[in-house]
Formats: C-alpha cells, sequence, structure tokens
C-alpha cells in the first residue's frame, strides 16, 4: 500500500478505535530479500538497504505498508 493511503486508513482506524476497542501499530525492519540473497550481497561486500515494514491492526482490519529508512 502506498503510504498516503496507508496514513489515511490509519487515522480513520484510529478514530474508529478511540469510541470503542483498540489498536496496534508495529514496526519492523526489513530487507525485502530473501535469506539466500541477503549472505551473498553481504559475502561480496555489498550493501543491504533496509526498509522499515509499518504494520497497524484493530482486530477485523490489517493494513501494512514499508517505508524507505534514511
Amino acid at each position: 500500500m502506498q503510504a498516503d493511503l496507508f496514513l489515511t486508513k490509519l487515522t480513520s482506524m484510529c478514530e474508529r478505535s478511540t469510541e470503542k476497542g483498540s489498536m496496534w501499530v508495529t514496526m519492523k525492519r526489513a530487507s525485502m530479500k530473501c535469506q539466500a540473497r541477503l549472505k551473498k550481497m553481504s559475502s561480496k561486500g555489498e550493501p543491504v538497504e533496509y526498509r522499515c515494514l509499518v504494520c497497524a491492526t484493530d482486530g477485523k482490519r490489517n493494513i501494512s505498508t514499508s517505508v524507505a529508512v534514511i
């Protein structure tokens, strides 16, 4: 999901959960590559580009996006 759409849906999810319920937002560093490719890149000395995977849920709906780490 694009970052702008994610923020719009996150805002509406947050507004719904303030009246009743709860929501969770999690962040995780992700390389978006398989483990074999990561090992090959590290052995060659190539830099690995990591992204931040951001997920939110209210128990019924799940949304997520990935953001470049600067």
